[in-house]
């Protein structure tokens, strides 16, 4: 567990305690997760997906029903985080409920969900950048594509190596502008009434169209478009006010990635009108959001929401790479990685040598399916998300017994709601939630039902692991079974 105190004077580098500094505040907590929930991605790519391949024009309701879903998830997870003293996020609080062995799994599944998720985006951005160069230049280079992708590693390193103030100031900056242009295509759309002679769609609050198509993977895809959000407990040792920054930041992300999601899915729809949008969608769902772009707000904005594109991507990996580079941290601190990847640099108070670490790994996946002449969308960014989407969601369902758990037998909160009905409800939630992409896990991993399985099992082998490594390193993690605080502490 990192430390907060100050080094003494006159200390050495070797015997300086190591800490990561900061004071963000809510703000800025919120910046780094829904920047990794890359909003404008999600809408110009997920949202075309999901009204393809999911309930139609009804889909904008399957980000509200989501929302309400990992809403009660945060209920429970946000009454423990003052309990967690420690920012290990999903496998601090793994472990505390559930014991040492189930956080260390957790730990690894962590692991691999996020460096898998920060390398799919990594080839999504490297093939967007060569896409979008290769229309203004007429130059076709599939190479340059993945060198694209290797400068996105450098520059989300370099910031990740320095103070992490800078990066919030960053992604700030790159969310406010992709947030301006999809809600200025929301406003048009409104504005203007919808398609012509269609109107603005009520299709999701109509019951048989929310039940039509397949509403299961409509929800499957949705539930998708959130990963990050979860991630805030990640920054609690830089936030201003822990016990209060993480959960309030925590609703508020969700909050708004929530209404932004229907909302800008909603004028998506009505943009083409019920029918014409499930047509363009299945026909042509890569350039579904810059068609009504076009439409609606003319061929400037439409290039400029392709550029803003890219800058959203990279929002995205850059926020990953914060999180990851703080797992390993954490994970260094708890002595279960390399004690190394567990310093923070002297200046900037960053974890440094982790984010380095993250870097190098980053850079070498990408050379290995370049070398392996991978397509970066249809194989390298569709496997890896897939993998993703499987840990995560399995990671949010197992904190939920965690907290059921942990309140049940610690009693330092008696809240019926917060650490029971909402949990207990949320739990359910999660559980169908990946139910629907275990069986659909060929689909999400480009249609391979070896890919699929071979998925499934690796994540149950990364989890089976942290019961041997608990057997084998008794220290890794001890402070786990740290007592948690008394109850009549704050409460939020």
């Amino acid at each position: 567990m990192a430390t907060t105190s100050a080094p003494p004077s006159g200390a050495t580098t070797a015997q300086r305690p190591e800490r990561l500094t900061g004071r963000l505040g809510v703000g800025a907590v919120v910046f780094m997760v829904v920047a990794a929930a890359a909003p404008l991605t999600v809408v110009a790519g997920a949202v075309p997906i999901g009204i393809a391949n999911g309930n139609g024009a009804a889909y904008p309701a399957m980000f509200a029903v989501s929302a309400v879903v990992l809403a009660l998830f945060a209920v429970g997870f946000t009454a423990m985080t003052r309990h967690v003293p420690n920012a290990g996020a999903f496998y601090s609080y793994i472990g505390v409920g559930l014991g040492r062995g189930a956080g260390l799994g957790s730990a690894l599944v962590a692991l691999i969900s996020y460096v898998t998720v920060q390398c799919a985006v990594y080839a999504y951005l490297g093939y967007a950048t060569g896409e979008l160069v290769a229309s203004w230049t007429g130059a076709s280079l599939p190479w340059w594509a993945w060198a694209w992708a290797l400068a996105g590693v450098a520059v989300a390193g370099w910031l990740g190596f320095r103070h992490i103030e800078l990066s919030g100031r960053v992604l700030g900056v790159l969310l406010l502008a992709e947030i301006g242009i999809v809600l200025a295509l929301d406003a048009a759309v409104v504005l203007r009434g919808g398609a012509e002679g269609a109107g603005l769609s009520t299709a999701l609050v109509e019951p048989s169209q929310l039940l039509s198509g397949a509403p299961g993977l409509g929800l499957m895809f949705a539930v998708a478009g959130f990963i990050g959000f979860e991630a805030t407990a990640v920054f609690r040792d830089e936030a201003r006010d822990p016990d209060r920054t993480i959960p309030v930041a925590t609703y508020v992300a969700l909050a708004l990635i929530g209404v932004f999601y229907t909302l800008s899915a909603w004028a998506v729809v009505s943009a083409f009108g019920d029918a014409e949008a499930v047509q363009v969608a299945t026909a042509d769902p890569g350039s579904m959001v810059a068609v009504a772009a076009q439409r609606y707000l003319g061929t400037a904005a439409s290039d400029v929401l392709q550029v803003l594109l890219l800058t959203s991507l990279f929002a995205a990996v850059l926020s990953f790479h914060n999180v990851l580079a703080r797992y390993a941290f954490s994970l260094a601190r708890a002595r279960v990685l390399p004690a190394a990847a567990g310093a923070s640099h002297a200046r900037h108070g960053s974890p440094h040598v982790a984010s380095l670490a993250t870097t190098a790994v980053g850079a070498a996946v990408l050379v290995v399916c370049a070398l392996a002449g991978l397509d970066p969308v249809m194989e390298v960014f569709t496997w890896l998300s897939g993998v993703a989407t499987v840990g995560i969601i399995a990671l949010m369902l197992l904190t939920c017994i965690a907290v059921l758990v942990f309140f049940r037998r610690a009693r330092v909160d008696r809240r019926p709601w917060n650490t029971l009905v909402a949990p207990a409800l949320g739990l359910l939630g999660l559980g169908g939630a990946l139910a629907l992409v275990v069986v659909n896990l060929p689909l999400l991993m480009g249609g391979s039902v070896a890919l699929g399985v071979g998925t499934g099992v690796l994540l149950l082998v990364a989890l089976g692991a942290g019961w041997v490594l608990a057997a084998a390193r008794p220290a890794a993690a001890a402070e786990l079974l740290l007592t948690p605080r008394a109850e009549g502490a704050p409460q939020i």
